[in-house]
């Protein structure tokens, strides 16, 4: 019986418990909407969910296709593209070698009036381009190019047409005004164009000819109406005219097939063209000739005279450099179109800082012959 009570007694707690456990909240998933009307896009008329519907589709759509995609199948222009990158940096070197070509003639000019002996003045230039590549390669500011006899064999014709070139100009520019050697000079198309159909076989349309015929005629009558004209310093500057179009296509050919950079290789084509030089310049003037020159430029100018050789010396070696930098990007006609050009600034510079007097058929030979130059740039594309 007592044991029937306990069993009666914990029945009731027994059963609470299990209420307890038996009514413990549960999550369940949310039951399907059978026979509930939620306020949603279904509830509106079908024509007006299709645009939405539609619209969302177009915009997934375009979110995942390629940004190169465009709706008519073209593809949008790539700013970054290796060929637009490659027009930049000739452009810059372009200017850049303009803006110092300008700078060099200046003090050339400069110290050519104080001091007349273009031989050394042509030799300092050299000595001063060699001196600043071998310090770079020292310092391992630039890295040394990795040549052999080969390499030297072949810069040996480079070297020759560019040391005659480089004195012919500057005996040019010791005789004459600047705005003349470079009037003159910008007939260097007309001996490019003819070298490399004589002497490489080359072949040009007809209107590459023709465009000759105004830089021709240009430089001719700019040279018989010239106040100062002097025959060594119009034979000087065409003696660099073909030194310099040979120069330019050697080094385009020496270029080929070597791992030396353009910088490397003008500083290279500088050292050979010093050693070159050395004993001409001796012959042609001497030390005491340079001596006694020296002695009245200094006493001359002062100081400054000194700077000046400094600066000219200097921006030969840079102005060149970039050119040849430019080189490795371009051919060797481009080259000397773009060397044509670059003489309107020194042209302009020149009779603006040194007073020049030019007149109007003096300077309308100029224009014909710059203007000659740009034809043949357009005939030539």
């Amino acid at each position: 019986m007592l044991a029937a009570a306990t069993s009666v007694k914990l029945s009731p707690a027994s059963a609470a418990v299990t209420t307890k456990l038996t009514f413990k909240p549960i999550h369940l998933p949310p039951l399907p909407n059978a026979g509930r009307r939620l306020p949603s896009l279904s509830a509106r008329p079908l024509y007006r969910q299709e645009p939405f519907l539609a619209a969302s589709r177009d915009d997934r759509a375009a979110s995942l296709a390629p940004p190169a995609a465009t709706a008519d199948g073209a593809r949008p222009v790539d700013t970054a593209s290796p060929e637009t990158a490659r027009s930049a940096k000739i452009g810059v070197y372009f200017a850049t070698w303009w803006a110092l070509n300008v700078i060099f003639n200046i003090y050339n000019k400069k110290v050519l009036n104080a001091f007349p002996y273009p031989w050394l003045t042509s030799t300092l230039s050299l000595a001063a381009g060699s001196a600043i590549m071998l310090a770079s390669w020292a310092t391992k500011i630039a890295e040394a190019p990795q040549t052999d006899l080969d390499f030297w064999k072949a810069l040996s014709p480079v070297a020759i047409a560019h040391t005659i070139g480089h004195v012919a100009a500057t005996v040019s520019m010791a005789k004459v005004a600047v705005s003349f050697t470079h009037i003159i000079k910008s007939g260097e198309p007309a001996f490019s164009v003819l070298v490399s159909r004589f002497f490489l076989g080359e072949h040009f349309p007809a209107p590459v000819y023709f465009s000759l015929l105004p830089i021709i005629g240009g430089c001719a009558l700019a040279a018989v109406t010239e106040l100062n004209f002097n025959m060594t310093g119009f034979m000087g500057a065409m003696i660099s005219n073909l030194a310099f179009v040979f120069r330019n296509i050697f080094s385009k050919k020496g270029m080929k097939g070597k791992s030396v950079s353009g910088m490397n290789y003008y500083a290279c084509l500088s050292m050979l063209s010093l050693v070159i030089l050395l004993p001409f310049a001796f012959a042609m003037e001497g030390p005491k000739v340079w001596a006694a020159g020296w002695q009245n430029a200094v006493a001359e100018i002062g100081p400054n005279f000194v700077w000046w050789v400094a600066a000219q010396s200097v921006f030969y070696h840079l102005y060149n450099q970039v050119s040849y930098m430019s080189l490795d990007e371009i051919s060797p006609l481009t080259f000397s179109v773009g060397n044509t050009m670059k003489r309107i600034s020194v042209i302009v510079a020149s009779i603006i800082i040194f007073h020049t007097p030019v007149q109007p058929i003096n300077a309308l030979g100029a224009a014909i012959a710059i203007l000659g130059t740009f034809i043949y740039s357009q005939a030539k594309q």
